[in-house]
């Protein structure tokens, strides 16, 4: 694991370096949020995320997922403001219990961890917002996926919606069109519809989120014709036609610990594991993607940290607006 820390540290050093193409290629996160926002104020801000995050997944092999998973959930719903972390309060039901996080997202405790270490170091300065975008990146990173230059100064929500994340929120049963239509309403494109779902090549999914598609697709009480008979099998096996299995975990992909082209690959041979995943390959604009990438991880790699930074400067508080939390959980 040491060996993998180390030449992830050389490899984020490198790409940074070769990344100045890179970030020309995305001017608007000058116009708001800057690279070098906490060098003078939290100098040691990456390291202490950097460092957190290891340990954290040392614990917990499933935790990279999770943050990435937070990260997308947090911004996807009213814009990346940390509103995600904020508990329930008299004045709001928030994000957290939301159903589709309810029980589901999970890893609010490192954050938590890490607001405290920078508090320590440098009080009422650095937003969860950005420990949040900055724990997503570690988190790929550290999974053996790439690195990609953040943008910081984002400051915090002061309010959550449950409400919000029900509209927002893409489900994994809903239709590709309305998928799409989620991300353009956020200034993503389609391509990063098929790019961010290959976040998916980390992680496990609950058996209720699929389901229908091992015992009664679209109400046919017959599986869905597309998923692979040795998959079909090996799911049911995991996921028996029983309520008290609703909760069981089978894997996103087949190398779902760690961060590559195996989420392609896999839909290509229809054993993609989500409705919402095995889509792309019936849509022939987005087909033509998952192939590519399919065939190509490095591509894969450089199009996902690209999508990411935009991903990131969705919906940013910045300047006045917001306020930096002390505490990730409540507003101040």
């Amino acid at each position: 694991m040491t060996h993998k820390i180390i030449s992830y540290f050389t490899f984020s050093l490198c790409l940074l370096l070769s990344l100045s193409p890179f970030v020309h290629m995305h001017p608007f996160a000058y116009s708001q949020l800057d690279y070098n926002f906490y060098d003078r104020s939290c100098p040691r801000l990456s390291m202490i995320v950097r460092y957190n995050l290891w340990a954290a997944i040392r614990n917990d092999t499933r935790m990279a997922a999770s943050l990435l998973r937070m990260h997308f959930h947090d911004c996807i719903v009213n814009g990346c403001d940390g509103s995600v972390l904020l508990d329930d309060t008299e004045d709001f039901k928030g994000e957290k219990n939301a159903l589709p996080n309810r029980k589901s997202l999970r890893g609010f405790e490192v954050i938590d961890n890490i607001k405290a270490d920078v508090e320590r170091f440098c009080p009422s300065t650095v937003s969860c917002a950005d420990i949040l975008t900055l724990a997503a990146r570690e988190a790929v990173g550290l999974a053996g996926g790439p690195f990609w230059p953040v943008p910081l100064g984002r400051r915090d929500g002061t309010t959550a919606s449950e409400k919000a994340v029900t509209e927002q929120l893409p489900s994994p049963i809903e239709p590709l069109e309305n998928i799409t239509a989620k991300f353009t309403s956020k200034g993503l494109d389609i391509k990063d519809v098929v790019v961010l779902s290959g976040g998916h090549t980390l992680g496990f999914a609950q058996c209720f989120t699929f389901k229908r598609r091992l015992f009664d697709f679209n109400g046919s009480g017959k599986p869905d014709p597309t998923l692979d008979s040795s998959a079909l099998t090996n799911l049911r096996s995991i996921c028996p036609k029983k309520d008290s299995a609703n909760s069981n975990l089978a894997p996103l992909d087949s190398t779902n610990l760690r961060f590559d082209n195996a989420y392609y690959t896999n839909l290509v041979s229809n054993t993609g594991l989500l409705e919402s995943d095995q889509a792309l390959v019936k849509d022939p604009n987005t087909a033509a993607m998952v192939n590519s990438y399919s065939a190509n991880p490095f591509l894969f790699s450089n199009d996902f940290a690209a999508s990411m930074v935009k991903l990131g400067n969705v919906g940013v508080l910045t300047g006045k607006d917001g306020q930096i939390r002390k505490k990730c959980g409540s507003v101040n």
